[in-house]
């Protein structure tokens, strides 16, 4: 995006809270007025239709548009998301889009189609979404046939040319006064028809199997977050490019911590004792257990802020904060000289008076 402080919303022209038709809608509209075939060699159009399609692809994505609205442009590195280098890129990646939108991706040009994106799900612990970490997956799909070479054809044998689009993958329909290039019926866009099938892949090109990957997982990543592994997905048809893998991150909670954005709360219990005299009390942290003071006085719900012990941020700046709320636990029962201890200090608290009649304050421990 070469407007580097442009603002997503302000791109395709929408408030902050505009819902998924709103967004659709508006880039829609953008890129039919600057789509590259309707202003050849028109630099500046070529660049708004560049820079609403990364727009769309960021705020289209409840995910990455939640990031982004929380830490800006900067934030998305760690998210797997990556900048469409050229138009070619968005047409990889946008065909589908914009045949639903106007029936075609780009008038006279044909060949082979992208594959097919393809999703899997990784399981890691909450300190591991905090500092990063590293995962083998294993992913099934669908790759390049060996035996016809991803032309689908019988061993010895090539595919025909499509008597429909005689070749060229697409066929002229007629709007007004302008034509259109729609991808033919038959051949799909390839150009080309199968007589005899290929025997390991049935026509197809491509045939399953399955590999293993070496996925990086960015610190401060949360629960439901997806990575994109551009060109790692299936192959494309006839020479089409490849789709991408999208990984979708599940976090397990860690026992005693709960996860808020960057910021961790846990419970500390403590005696009323220590309420009022003040003490030390050992808490988790997703670097494992340390030691906290407990300050005098400290009331029921009394919570402390014990900063930067939170999760990273994405955009790499900084840790959240982790929050202590402390319990305050009382005795049901207490012996005799506990009570009189209570009892005696009830009088130094100007309360004995109200303790009269009382045969025991928490009930004696017989």
């Amino acid at each position: 995006m070469s407007e580097a402080n442009s603002d997503y919303y302000s791109v395709l022209g929408v408030p902050r809270d505009a819902d998924e038709k709103t967004i659709k809608g508006a880039y829609r509209r953008i890129a039919f007025e600057h789509h590259p075939d309707r202003n050849p060699g028109n630099k500046d159009a070529e660049e708004k239709f560049k820079c609403a399609s990364e727009a769309y692809e960021v705020l289209s994505d409840p995910q990455k548009r939640a990031v982004y609205d929380r830490f800006g442009r900067d934030g998305l590195r760690g998210t797997g998301f990556r900048p469409f280098t050229d138009v070619e890129d968005i047409f990889s990646s946008f065909g589908d889009i914009f045949e639903q939108f106007f029936g075609f991706g780009r008038t006279g040009r044909h060949g082979g189609r992208r594959g097919t994106d393809i999703k899997t799900e990784v399981q890691i612990s909450l300190r591991e979404a905090a500092f990063g970490t590293e995962r083998e997956i294993e992913v099934q799909n669908l790759v390049m046939c060996r035996d016809c070479e991803g032309t689908g054809a019988k061993r010895g044998t090539k595919p025909s040319r499509c008597d429909t689009c005689g070749g060229h993958g697409e066929v002229g329909i007629n709007h007004g006064f302008i034509t259109i290039s729609k991808t033919c019926p038959k051949c799909y866009g390839s150009g080309f028809v199968i007589r005899e099938k290929c025997e390991s892949c049935l026509g197809a090109g491509k045939i399953s199997a399955a590999r293993r990957l070496n996925i990086k997982i960015p610190a401060g990543v949360d629960d439901g977050m997806q990575l994109r592994l551009a060109g790692e997905g299936e192959g494309g048809d006839h020479g089409g490019p490849t789709g991408d893998l999208y990984v979708l991150v599940r976090v397990k909670s860690a026992e005693g911590l709960q996860r808020d954005g960057e910021d961790l709360h846990c419970c500390a219990k403590i005696s009323f004792v220590m309420a009022a005299l003040g003490g030390k009390v050992k808490i988790p942290t997703i670097e494992g257990e340390t030691e906290i003071d407990v300050p005098r006085g400290t009331q029921p719900s009394d919570i402390i802020k014990l900063a930067g012990l939170g999760i990273p941020r994405l955009n790499g700046y900084g840790r959240g904060d982790q929050r202590v709320h402390f319990q305050v636990e009382i005795p049901k029962k207490i012996s005799t000289e506990q009570e009189e201890i209570l009892k005696s200090f009830a009088h130094t608290m100007g309360d004995s008076e109200k303790l009269k009649g009382k045969k025991s304050l928490f009930g004696r421990n017989k």
